[in-house]
């Protein structure tokens, strides 16, 4: 190999020449691969403009990256509802260009945040937004969820609040309360922004069934109230405005003629008997709720509508939007949405529904442990009535279906009951009847899959009230919430009934008579054979007949736990009425004597707050001793 030596630039022929030359060869041949490209180059950046790509951002400290952020999509022309967001940063395209759009991954742009809460009906005054539309907003991923799960506090709040009777002045208080508690903001123009961001997030979890629909649009009309109420008057007028509702103030005459009436109705109502000058004339269908509390005048089908009640008027139409809304963006979900999405937005969706918010209770609290020789103490004073259930099964049947060995062996691991003590538990009561060896061969591996040291080793946390309420026993089982499925799962006795009811004949009455245990079995079937010599269509009698027999199974367990007088009916009034978790909350106060302001959202927190209570109670009689 040649060595190198340097070259000596002072020793080439007209060495600035030839630089000269070269370089302009060179620019010469770039301009001509300029020319070849620039058609390519001109169709890609048309290209990225359609599909809404942006250049790189330039980093900035203290700002995400783009790739964590999605696009809250604009209106849709169709149902006004909104295109869900995606959990990753990916673009996913819609076939209809007239009412979808290409979302992508991008950040909060205050920009369009305040065109947004214009478009959504968010430019009152107030800052009270009508909902109209779904915005042209974008918002962070994480935002998506705890926005919704934030107003979802609220809802919820106000769905208790109505359970339990409170008055209106009452109701007022708590909404103004659960509102600055979870969804106000320091800066009014994010609190905006978070309030129409979550009123649609939860438009498309609660469009999907009709029971969600229900739920969400009652809760949402209440919140509406509510808030309309605490509205100065300017911005009352505004919203009226924003509704384009057709009615113009009482004319002066009329007012006139009509004036003596409007102050008896006011003196009626408590009100004073300076009557409000300025009225609205509408149609009594309008105003139903102001109708049935005989709280206007009515005459030859018109309503006189004081200022102070048109809250009525806005919320009728309200409460219509949204119905509609809902209505159309569950179409929307069912025939494109939810295939779309089904493995991102899908699953967030259908959690946030049944969503619990509390703790999760893996691990027992103040690392309180209880032992095998305890459980059935522990469970005649602070079981909750569930699991009360499942443990008086397990000791009669020694045996429990996997769904109740799941329910109640999460809730005593959650209890403080350790892995060794469980499988002992267990292995004691199906050893007397499927045996030692079968135990160990068939379900232990269950208990441990549960404690996290089988399978994927997940340390399973115990099921909320949500959850248990929204499970579906079948026959034979004994978990579920029992405010609820009493009257869906039959016990042995009266699945025999069940079937002389529906098949009404009467060899099969003889069979449930000889085999039933119950009053409510004989009943059961006693019913169908009475039905059937009347000629009657047993269908009808159907649900009164497994509604009673379920009635019955509550109330006779709940006076097993002392539950009896009016506290008991209360307590089926609850029930029956489908406040499962207020039913078991007054079952709680009802057996601890005490009051229970937040409500049982959990069978464990049932437990925790029982243990509370007795300790507290101990350490006063031992002290009252003492003295």
């Amino acid at each position: 190999m040649k060595p190198r030596h340097p070259v000596d630039l002072a020793a080439t022929s007209e060495p600035h020449v030839r630089l000269s030359q070269d370089l302009s060869h060179q620019v010469s041949i770039a301009g001509t691969v300029l020319d070849v490209l620039k058609p390519g180059l001109k169709f890609l950046g048309e290209l990225s403009r359609r599909l809404g790509a942006t250049r790189p951002e330039r980093k900035v400290p203290g700002r995400p990256p783009r790739e964590n952020q999605a696009r809250f999509p604009p209106k849709l022309k169709e149902n006004h509802s909104p295109i869900p967001l995606s959990r990753c940063p990916a673009r996913f395209p819609h076939a209809n260009k007239s009412n979808q759009t290409l979302v992508s991954c991008m950040e909060i742009v205050r920009s369009h945040r305040q065109l947004a809460a214009a478009a959504a009906g968010g430019g009152g005054a107030g800052g009270l937004p009508t909902y109209r539309a779904a915005p042209q907003l974008e918002v962070r991923l994480e935002e998506f969820e705890l926005f919704a799960i934030d107003r979802l506090r609220v809802l919820k709040g106000i769905s208790d609040g109505l359970s339990r009777g409170k008055r209106p002045e009452e109701m007022e208080k708590l909404v103004s309360e659960l509102w600055k508690a979870h969804m106000r903001h320091q800066d009014p123009a994010e609190t905006l922004n978070k309030d129409i961001i979550s009123h649609f997030v939860l438009r498309l979890v609660y469009c999907r069934t009709e029971e969600l629909r229900k739920w969400f649009l009652s809760m949402e009309t209440t919140l509406f109230r509510y808030r309309f109420r605490l509205e100065s008057p300017e911005s009352q007028r505004m919203l009226m405005s924003e509704f384009q509702l057709p009615y113009k103030a009482l004319p002066h005459s009329e007012f006139e003629a009509v004036k003596d009436k409007l102050s008896q109705v006011a003196r009626s109502i408590g009100q004073s008997a300076n009557v409000e000058s300025v009225f609205f004339k509408v149609p009594f269908e309008e105003v139903p709720d102001l109708v049935a509390g005989r709280r206007v005048f009515l005459s030859k089908g018109y309503a006189y509508v004081a200022m102070s009640q048109v809250v009525s008027l806005v919320v009728t139409q309200f409460r219509c939007n949204i119905s509609k809304a809902l209505v159309l963006t569950n179409r929307k979900w069912t025939t494109t949405i939810k295939e779309q999405e089904k493995d991102r937005l899908t699953p967030i969706v259908e959690a946030l529904s049944n969503a619990y918010f509390g703790p999760d209770y893996a691990q027992p609290k103040d690392a309180v442990e209880i032992s095998l020789k305890d459980i059935d103490k522990l469970a005649a004073s602070s079981f909750p009535l569930c699991m009360r259930h499942m443990l008086d099964k397990l000791r009669e049947n020694h045996h429990l279906k996997h769904g109740g060995r799941v329910q109640f062996g999460l809730f005593l691991k959650g209890a403080g009951l350790k892995l060794e003590d469980a499988l002992a538990f267990w292995r004691a009561e199906f050893s007397q009847k499927v045996g030692s060896e079968r135990f160990d061969k068939e379900y232990a591996y269950n208990v441990r899959y549960n404690y996290g040291k089988e399978g994927k080793r997940t340390d399973y946390t115990p099921y909320s009230c949500q959850k248990i309420i929204s499970a579906t026993p079948g026959v034979g089982d004994h978990h579920g919430c029992p405010y609820r499925h009493f009257g869906s799962s039959s016990s042995a006795p009266e699945e025999a009934a069940a079937a002389a009811f529906f098949a009404a004949s009467a060899s099969a009455f003889f069979l449930a008579v000889s085999t039933a245990a119950s009053a409510s079995a004989f009943f059961l079937a006693s019913s169908a054979m009475a039905q059937r010599r009347r000629g009657r269509s047993l269908a009808n009698l159907i649900p009164d007949v497994m509604g009673t027999v379920g009635e019955e199974n509550l109330r006779a367990a709940l006076n097993k736990m002392g539950v009896n007088g009016r506290a008991l009916e209360d307590i089926m009034d609850k029930a029956k009425n489908r406040h499962y978790q207020l039913a078991c909350t007054m079952t709680f106060e009802a057996t601890h004597g005490v009051s229970c302001d937040t409500g049982i959202n959990h069978p464990n927190q049932y437990f925790s707050e029982s243990q509370k209570v007795l300790r507290a109670k101990n350490q006063t009689t031992q002290g009252q001793e003492a003295a």
